[in-house]
This record gives C-alpha cells, structure tokens and sequence, in this order.
C-alpha cells in the first residue's frame, strides 16, 4: 500500500458553510493507514453544529437540519476525534484550504490544541492541479476511469480520495514535473510521504489561511492587508494595536498563536 514512517489520515469535512472561522462542521469522513501494516480503520460520524446550515451548504452535501438534531455536538466527539487525528500526517481533497483549518478551528474551540507544524499534509487537489487540473469527479474518472456516485457525501469523497491517490501514484511514477518557469522536479511523485508533503506545499506559508509567510531573508511577513510584505515582529513592535486587532478578529487559531510567539520573542 503506502510507504509510511507515520500514521496517515485521509479524511473529508461537510459543514454549514465555507467560512472556516464561523461555520461548523457537521460529518467527518475518515480512514487512518497505519504505520505498522495493521488494517486501515475508518470513522463516520454527523455532528449537530449548533448553528444554521446555509442553503448553499445544504444544495452541496443536502444534509439538513433533521439529519443533525440528535447528532452530538463537536465538543462531544472531540477527544475521540482528537485521538484519531493526533501524531498522524493529514491527506485529503483541498485539505489545506478547508478541511485542516476548519478542523483546526474545532479543536481549539473544544480546548485542544491541534498542532500541525510537525506533521505531512498530502493535499491530493494540489497534485491534480498541478499535474492535471480538474476536480475531484474528474480525477477519479482521469485516474481510475470510476464514476463517483454519492459526491459530496464525506465517505463517499474521502474513499473517492485515496483511489485518486492510489491512480497518481501509478501514472506519474517516472514522470518529471516542469513548472510555468521551466524549473523541472524529476519524478516528484513518488510514494513517500514527505517528499509528496515538499511538493506540494508552499513552503513559504506559515499558516493554513496563507496570512503569514517567510520571505527570502527568511523574516516572518504580512500576507494581507496595509501590511503586506512587512516583517511581523517589527510591525508589532511599532503598532501594539494591531497585535490587539489580530487577537480580536476573525484570524485563525493558529495566526494568533505565531503572533502570540513573535511577541513574546526576546
């Protein structure tokens, strides 16, 4: 199967919307390869997220509010689903963007912290679009020549996932990756984890919402705002109110908590 030196996680979120900060999640589909050989363990559950569902979230995966009303909260499930994802690396479907921060955002929520500066993220999206650019429907029919049936619903997508995983791993084995500048990465699909973690992640972002990122002499910088492209740690030096705003706003959990550490660097 896969070469792992660490648990692996795929996993696939549906929420009440796409704003990771406010919205909840209300299914979590997710199976866990384990680096021991032992046999893939898989976990499906719907959560109550305590708040409305928007019809645009509802048209994409149509679970309503009937289907969660006698569901358990996040905080509920949210030691059994902290023990599942912790120490493990994290693949998914445009998991970076979405699925990680929301889950992220949860956590902390429920009083864990979820800490993924230490672990892999294999972003299946990120290969396809570089290698192929398409969606998830189209990957699966690209890669695997299967139709997928019952898209959108969390199992369904994360199991149609790996397949698409699987399928990359077999089509790009020997192939080199030439990007828009011609810069060629020989063979950068390959079954290892980290080196698929390398290739498709930016390494110049710090944080899975892309506010933060470290520039070419290697200073931590705004990736947003009046700010942009100016070091974080002189900036908050100068502008303490900032610092405060950043507190107080919709930023993730984890923006804050690199702010918090700038400012407390000696």
């Amino acid at each position: 199967m896969f070469n792992l030196d660490r648990d692996l996680v795929f996993f696939d979120l549906e929420a009440t919307g796409l704003n990771v900060i406010r919205d909840r999640i209300m299914q979590v589909g997710a199976i866990k390869y384990f680096a021991d050989g032992r046999e893939p363990e898989a976990l499906e559950m719907l959560i109550n997220p305590g708040i409305l569902i928007s019809e645009e979230a509802f048209n994409v995966h149509g679970i309503g509010p009937q289907d969660v009303a006698n569901k358990p909260t996040f905080e509920q499930v949210s030691k059994q689903l902290f023990e599942f994802f912790a120490g493990a690396d994290l693949g998914g479907y445009n998991c970076t963007r979405f699925d990680i921060p929301m889950l992220m955002e949860e956590f902390v929520r429920s009083g864990y912290d979820f800490e993924i500066s230490n672990i892999r993220i294999l972003d299946m999206q990120r290969i396809f679009y570089k290698m192929e650019p398409r969606t998830l429907k189209a990957a699966l029919k690209y890669y695997c020549k299967k139709q997928l049936v019952d898209a959108h619903d969390a199992m369904a997508d994360v199991r149609a996932t790996i397949d698409v995983f699987e399928g990359q791993l077999k089509m790009y084995e020997g192939v080199d990756y030439t990007d828009k500048d011609d810069n060629v990465t020989p063979t950068p699909i390959v079954n290892d984890i980290q080196k698929l973690h390398d290739f498709t992640q930016d390494a110049q972002m710090l944080d899975v919402t892309n506010r933060l990122k470290m520039n070419e002499k290697g200073e931590i910088v705004f990736n947003f705002g009046k700010y942009t492209g100016q070091s974080v740690k002189q900036i908050l030096q100068r502008d303490k109110p900032y610092y405060h705003w950043i507190l107080n706003k919709e930023f993730s959990a984890q923006v804050k908590s690199i702010v918090k550490k700038i400012m407390h660097e000696k």
